[in-house]
Parts: C-alpha cells; structure tokens; sequence
C-alpha cells in the first residue's frame, strides 16, 4: 500500500479521534437511573415492535437500534458516543490497565504469528517463548497461512484466568517445532510508559493515557525517583488523549498543596462539585514541568490546567487539544455502552477548555490539523485567543480559555531538520515491522551486547538507515529520507533498543535529543 506524507497530518488526526473516544473523561454511572418514562421514549419502543412483529421482510432489528442510538448521539456533542459490543470489551480492558492472556507483543509476518517480545514476567517469558519465535498452532486451531484478523488470534490466545493453552510454536534459531503448554493470566498494560532520570537531579515521567492504574503507577515511579535523587519533575503528556478523570486528579494532589482547587464540574442543573487537593502530597515543592501538545486532550488538560492554575510548575509545548466534557459510561444489557456528556469541567480559575463544536464531529476532529495549515503549530503568535477568554492566576499570570491549554513556554514541532511527516513516521509501527524483520534475519549479531556495546555498533554504521529508506520505499510515497537522516537513525537505534532491551532503552535514545526537554533543561 502507497502512502502519500502529504496526507501523514490527516492520518495523526484519525489516530487521535480513537485516542480521544477511548480516553474521554469519564465517571461511573448507574444506568437505572434512566427509565422510560413519556411518550416520546414510548413511541421509539412501540416503533421497533411495530417493524420487529409487522414489517414484511426480515429485518436485524439491532441493527436498526444501533442506527437509531448513533443518529440520537450524533445531535448532541463529539464524545457522547454509542459502543457496540464488539468493541467494549477492547475499550474497557484498555482502561482497565490489564487483561488475562500469554502475555506477548506479537506481529502478523508473512501469515504467521512472530512474537516480537514476551512482557516481562508473563506467562509466556515464565513458558520460556522467545522473540522470533512463531506460533503455528493454538490449541490445534492452526493460525499460519490463513490471514486471520487480529481479533480472532486474540480470542484464541486470550481466556479465563488459570486456563491453559497449548501452543505448537517454530523456533527459527534453532530450526525446530516446541510444544509449551501456557497458563493464561493477567498482563498489565501499562499506562506510565517510563520514569527515568534525565539528570543527576531531574525525573521524567511519560504517561501515555489516564486508565485505572495510572495514579499507582505513577506514584511507584515517582517514589523510585525521588530516591533516587530527583529534586525536579518532567511530566510528559503529550499525544495523551486522557481517560479517568479521577486518576489525573488523584496524581494533581499529589503535586498540588493542600486546599488548592483541582478542578470542578458543572451539570445541567447548575450543580457545582469541586476538588481540593489534601495534605498526602510527595511532591508539592520542586521545580514541576508539564509538556502537551495538540493530543494532549481531556483528563491530561486538567492535570495540566490545575499546575498552571496553581502558579504550581510550567506547561512547556503547544496548545492542547481542548476537551472540557465530563463523560459517564452506561452498559446496557447486550454488553454495549453508551457514553454520555454529563457536565462540563473548569480548570481552577474558572476556565472551560472546550473548544466549539458547533460546526460537526467532522469539523470538530479535523480542527487539529487545521493548526498544521495555519501555521499555529510553528509559531505561537498564529494561535487566535479570544481577550474575552483571559483568566488570572493567584500570582497574576494570564491565562486563557475557549480551547485547549496555551502552554507557558512555546515549542514549535521540529525535529533538527526533519519536517513533520518525517517525525510522526519515526513514531509509527512501521518502523517496529522493520526493525522486526532486521531482528528475525538474525539474532545473534547482537547477542551479549551491553547497551553501550549496543549503542557503538548501531552509530558506526549507516547499514540500517540505508535498509530502511529501501523498506519505507515499498510502503511510503514522497518521503526522502536522507535530509533527516540524523533523526531517522535516532529512531531506528531506539525501536532496535526497544525490541533487544525494553522500553526505558527506548526512551534513553529519544529523549537524549527531544526540542522540549532542551527547552526545560535550558531553563534550569
């Protein structure tokens, strides 16, 4: 498949409408709370038994129900979403930060199941399954050579918590079929991407979305940081489309002194809730930093609204992307959801975020890359900011409101000399495929490689950068490589660490030449 970079801006802003309907700002709701009770209500149900008992031809009713919810939902606001049962179980394992499984990073190459990685200390690294090793047979159902979607080699690999699978595996290293009987059980999927230590006394902190476990992973690594040294904290949330609510919240409080408004929600009915920080704060002194950018989005705007509400630390970055809706999940019977708006958020000063959404959901969602065209992504200037919209913080900064957070310290998208088609190709999995392809060729080349072993040999050689130009050249139109060539190697070396080591190796190559984290050095 061709792909013209031209178009790479409209395919970020897709990504993001997925980032941004799994990670809403949501609450729990308790779905008896909604009866059918008028007319109207009662003329929508009489109409599906008049079709479903009457109408002459066979009908799927759900279907129609489905249609109906969805043309229902559409009139309200972008992220009051309907969620078929297909669909909601993926969602709410996402959120939920774990699932039961194998436990493996897996690739579909050449129709086979090749296993990039076993997560540590999963069933599968416990099983001894290796990386390059390919599962022909689950349970005797054989899953080579039959194109099978996704979703069906996860229900195959996926099951109750203690079952057991059997898997005919070939391990191409030693060119033999092993048979290992695995006991499923749960994996986590980690929100916290990484806590390292960018200096002797600075931490980072990369949180990729808010989901049930966010807070205690978050609180681990920072604990592990401060002893560590840390006297100062990057918090990255970019490209984090948000989620819980409670969970970005909870790590505010942990950040913020006692009594500051967090944020507050307002309903329908005028009804104001508000949250104050306590006194359990680890990290309420030292010098705070919160990165965002355009998908920064929901529960990652009111942890970075409530910092810089506070006079608390600096938003470092661009404008986010500007969701003040609070969401309530409610299942029905058949296993679908629906997810409703049911107040909106202010951050401390009494700003709303939310950006208009008169226009359409299409428009809504296309608004990020409209940021592309007029330039507010390489020049703060060009962002429009309403003077009616301007707030005061406690120490009389200014802030604004009516869509997104506008960042302390502006940070045009650059990457040296790469343009932005480039970068967000350095980000995607087609990177990881070939990194993986270069791994299966042969494995041993690196094997017993320290880090910093690892590091001479990827720097010495222009061998993979020439290989991947050949590989992106299959797959991508219009992309040349050669003018970022110093990025384009950075990112290789990474996606190689990533897949030999793990994902602090990963972020120990990107970071060391990442235009925010320069800025937030240089200002210390």
């Amino acid at each position: 498949m061709k792909i013209n970079y031209k178009y790479i801006p409209i395919y970020i802003s897709v990504i993001l409408v997925i980032g941004i309907f799994i990670g809403g700002s949501l609450q729990f709701f308790n779905q008896n709370d909604f009866l059918v009770t008028n007319s109207s209500k009662a003329k929508l149900n009489q109409l599906i038994d008049f079709i479903d008992n009457e109408y002459v031809d066979d009908l799927d009713t759900d279907s129609i129900v489905d249609n109906t919810v969805d043309t229902i939902l559409a009139q309200l606001d972008p992220h009051s979403v309907y969620i078929p049962p297909s669909e909601q179980l993926e969602v709410a394992e996402n959120m939920k930060g774990d699932f039961v499984g194998i436990g493996v990073r897996f690739y579909v190459f050449k129709d086979t199941v090749a296993i990039i990685q076993s997560i540590e200390n999963g069933p599968s690294a416990k099983a001894g399954i290796k990386p390059g090793d390919r599962i022909l047979y689950a349970d005797g159902t054989k899953l080579f050579g039959r194109k099978l979607p996704t979703d069906s080699l996860f229900t195959k690999l996926k099951g109750k918590e203690g079952s057991k699978v059997v898997l005919t595996v070939y391990r191409k290293s030693e060119k033999r079929n092993i048979t290992f009987t695995i006991k499923r059980g749960v994996v986590p999927l980690k929100s916290v991407d990484v806590g390292l230590m960018l200096n002797s006394t600075t931490a980072y902190i990369k949180i990729n979305r808010f989901a049930e476990t966010t807070y205690k992973e978050f609180k681990s690594n920072l604990t592990q940081l401060k002893n560590q040294g840390a006297k100062s904290l990057v918090i990255d949330l970019r490209d984090n489309g948000g989620g819980y609510m409670e969970e970005a919240i909870a790590i505010a409080d942990e950040l913020l002194s006692d009594k500051n408004l967090i944020v507050f929600t307002k309903n329908k009915k005028g009804r104001v809730d508000k949250t104050f920080a306590t006194k359990k704060g680890d990290f309420e002194s030292g010098r705070l930093f919160i990165l965002i950018n355009e998908n920064s989005a929901s529960a990652s705007e009111i942890l970075a609204g409530a910092v810089q509400d506070n006079d608390r630390g600096t938003i470092v970055g661009r404008r986010s992307f500007g969701k003040g809706l609070v969401q309530r999940e409610m299942d029905f019977n058949d296993g679908s959801a629906v997810r409703l708006t049911v107040a909106r958020y202010y951050t401390p000063t009494g700003r709303s975020i939310q950006k208009p959404y008169v226009k359409g959901a299409e428009h809504y969602f296309k608004e990020s890359e409209l940021r592309f065209r007029n330039g507010e992504l390489y020049d703060k200037d060009s962002i429009k900011i309403a003077d009616t919209l301007k707030f005061k913080t406690p120490k009389g900064r200014i802030v604004y409101g009516g869509g997104g957070i506008v960042p302390d310290v502006f940070v045009p998208i650059e990457f040296e000399n790469a343009d932005e088609a480039t970068a967000y190709l350095m980000e995607s999995g087609i990177l990881g495929n070939f990194v993986f392809e270069q791994l299966d060729k042969n494995r041993n080349i690196f094997k017993d490689l320290s880090f910093e072993q690892f590091l001479n040999k990827m720097n010495a050689t222009d061998l993979y950068f020439n290989l991947f130009e050949k590989f992106i050249s299959k797959h991508v139109n219009g992309i040349r490589l050669e003018q970022s060539k110093s990025v384009v190697k950075r990112y290789i070396n990474a996606e190689f660490a990533k897949q030999l080591y793990d994902e602090k190796a990963y972020y120990d190559i990107v970071l060391k030449e990442d235009v925010m984290l320069k800025k937030v050095l240089h200002k210390k």
